[in-house]
């Protein structure tokens, strides 16, 4: 991350906008701004999958669901926040990973600038791929600051977006099991 770059684009928005950087309340802000970028898109040079390397032999062959995991991620069309939670369920093949790093892929995967429904299937397929689950459902809900604080300026909307894969795509009575309990507990 170049962070003296960031500063000089900051410190040239601010002058854009007609304010001035060398005032007293604007100094700091450039170099803040330039670590806030730095800890939001940290996800863009790591693989959020290495979470899931650890996995343990489990005989257990039903819903495994890990719900309200917080994040908060940025848009990409105007790099604003759009925060939210997520929901994750998978169905086992004889592989379990330990729950928290099912929150750490979310975690991760946030921290790039992206739209939401890029976000909800960036886990899902991680969450496929690296356990060979028989089935994942990734359910999204975020508010995103784009269309709250800006432009149309509806507070309080919500967008959900889902991803399903393997048995939840493709069983209609087994989509409907896991979406009954993600929305029993959200």
């Amino acid at each position: 991350m170049d962070l003296a770059r960031i500063e000089t684009a900051v410190r040239s928005l601010l002058e854009a906008v007609g304010e001035d950087p060398d005032r007293d309340g604007l100094l700091e802000t450039p170099a803040r701004v330039a670590r806030m970028y730095a800890e939001m898109f940290a996800g863009l040079k790591s693989d959020p999958g290495r979470h899931l390397a650890k996995v343990f032999d489990e005989d257990y062959d039903e819903i495994v669901l890990v719900s309200d995991i917080s994040f908060c991620s940025m848009c990409e069309h105007h790099l604003l926040p759009f925060t939210g939670k997520a929901h994750i369920a998978y169905l086992p093949s004889g592989k379990v990973v330990g729950l928290s790093k099912l929150a750490r892929v979310v975690e991760e995967v946030a921290r790039r600038p992206q739209v939401q429904e890029r976000l909800t299937q960036t886990v899902a397929d991680l969450i496929e791929n690296r356990l060979s689950a028989r089935g994942v459902a990734v359910v999204v809900e975020s508010t995103h600051s784009c269309m709250t604080m800006r432009g149309v300026r509806k507070p309080g909307s919500m967008c959900l977006t889902s991803a399903m894969r393997g048995i939840f795509r493709d069983d209609p009575k087994s989509r409907s099991e896991v979406l009954g309990l993600i929305n029993r507990v959200s």
